[in-house]
Formats: C-alpha cells, structure tokens, sequence
C-alpha cells in the first residue's frame, strides 16, 4: 500500500519530490492538526478514510486547480462524519 505522502503525490500529479519539505509534509500535518480539533482522535494515516481525507485536504490547499472549495467541501463533510463517527472519536489504546 502506498504511503500517505505516495497518494498525495499520486493525486496532485506531481512527479517531483522538491515540495515535500516546504509544501506537501506541512499540508499533511496541518490535515491531521485539523481532524484532531474537530474531534477526530484516532488520526492513523494507513486508515484509507484518514488517507482520503488528507488528500482532500492537500488538493483544497495546494492549489491544484480552480476547485479548492469543491474539495474543501469534500474533505469537510469526511471529517464530519468522521468526527460524528465513534470509531474515530476515541486514539487506539
């Protein structure tokens, strides 16, 4: 399975690695700040919802294209129900 950092990638198209110190680590990180303020605890980036939700979120904020709201939209009603959800709500023990 492909790591968080490999779907990001994947899915802004990008094929260099320059970004990822400046750009697409802090995006993932401010991705997973933001779930656990909402509510979401248990932030395992090999969750495939966790995964999608961080994809989301860079593709909101990176400036993929002319859709930044529709993805935000996206993302925003992941987390929701993720932080609504009860699986998430609570870290692994």
């Amino acid at each position: 399975m492909a790591t968080v950092l490999e779907q990001v990638h994947a899915a802004l198209r990008l094929k260099s690695r320059a970004l990822d110190d400046n750009e697409i680590t802090p995006l993932i990180e401010a991705c997973k700040a933001d779930l656990r303020m909402h509510g979401v605890r248990r932030v395992d980036e090999t969750d495939p919802l966790i995964a999608r939700a961080i994809v989301l979120y860079c593709k909101a904020y990176f400036g993929y294209d002319d859709q930044g709201e529709r993805w935000q939209a996206c993302y925003d009603g992941l987390r929701d129900s993720m932080e609504l959800s009860g699986d998430y709500r609570e870290e692994d023990v």
